[in-house]
């Protein structure tokens, strides 16, 4: 955990917003809150923090506005935490850009350690583009050679699987949704949640040992996938 990163959690529920407080303080983080959307904005502009905590339900705008806005101009990871715990609702907080999304009530114990992913995956984010190879336990990307290797053997993969894999990868502990994946896989207009389906279980059996058990492309059941970050 980086202990100068600042948390912004924008929650009008004062008991919920003063226990995440006191947790991530405890923790090490320096924590702003809000208990609204606009004061959430202006906090943002003000403390630029490294990660958003954001509720749905606030009393002057709705927290999807915030983060459609947010997104016009930040790449900081925001977590979605809401009792609004519906699978369109969800979906459409992802597809706006969210990095995770937290129903209420909720174990802290969970919030950590959603906060952790967060954390690792913005920390890549700059090294990212400079790394010309991947490697995770057994499998190998080489970038720069577009080879992938299990077990150090090279493997083939068709374009769309190749390109669907960097993207999970690049995305590593982020929960991509179907309509995501599809608009940079395919392009808006093209591909469908079963196209998704069937290149994912198509790369699964390429690069996972086990694939009743992937240690690398996990299913979020009814909202897309997520590339293992452990």
């Amino acid at each position: 955990m980086n202990e100068n990163s600042t948390i912004l959690v924008i929650e009008d529920d004062k008991y919920i917003s003063h226990f995440i407080d006191l947790s991530l303080t405890k923790e090490g983080y320096r924590v702003i809150v809000a208990e609204s959307g606009s004061e959430g904005m202006f906090m943002f502009s003000s403390y630029h923090p490294s990660i958003v905590l954001l509720d749905l339900g606030l009393p002057d705008r709705d927290g999807v506005d915030i983060l459609r806005e947010l997104r016009t101009f930040s790449d900081v990871p925001i977590l979605v935490v809401s009792a609004r715990g519906q699978e369109s609702e969800k979906i459409e907080a992802l597809d706006l850009g969210a990095n995770d999304y937290v129903t209420k009530p909720f174990y802290m114990g969970e919030l950590m350690a959603r906060i952790r992913v967060a954390e690792r995956a913005a920390a890549r984010v700059n090294s990212q583009n400079a790394e010309s190879i991947f490697k995770r336990d057994w499998l190998t990307v080489d970038y720069e050679k577009r080879k992938v290797l299990v077990d150090d053997q090279e493997i083939h993969l068709t374009p769309t699987e190749y390109k669907t894999l960097l993207l999970l990868i690049a995305n590593k502990g982020k929960v991509l949704t179907h309509n995501y994946i599809i608009q940079k896989i395919w392009g808006t207009g093209y591909g469908d949640s079963k196209s998704v389906r069937v290149f994912m279980a198509s790369l699964r059996r390429k690069i996972e040992k086990d694939t009743t058990h992937p240690r690398f492309i996990l299913t979020e059941v009814g909202v897309g996938y997520r590339f293992s970050d452990l």
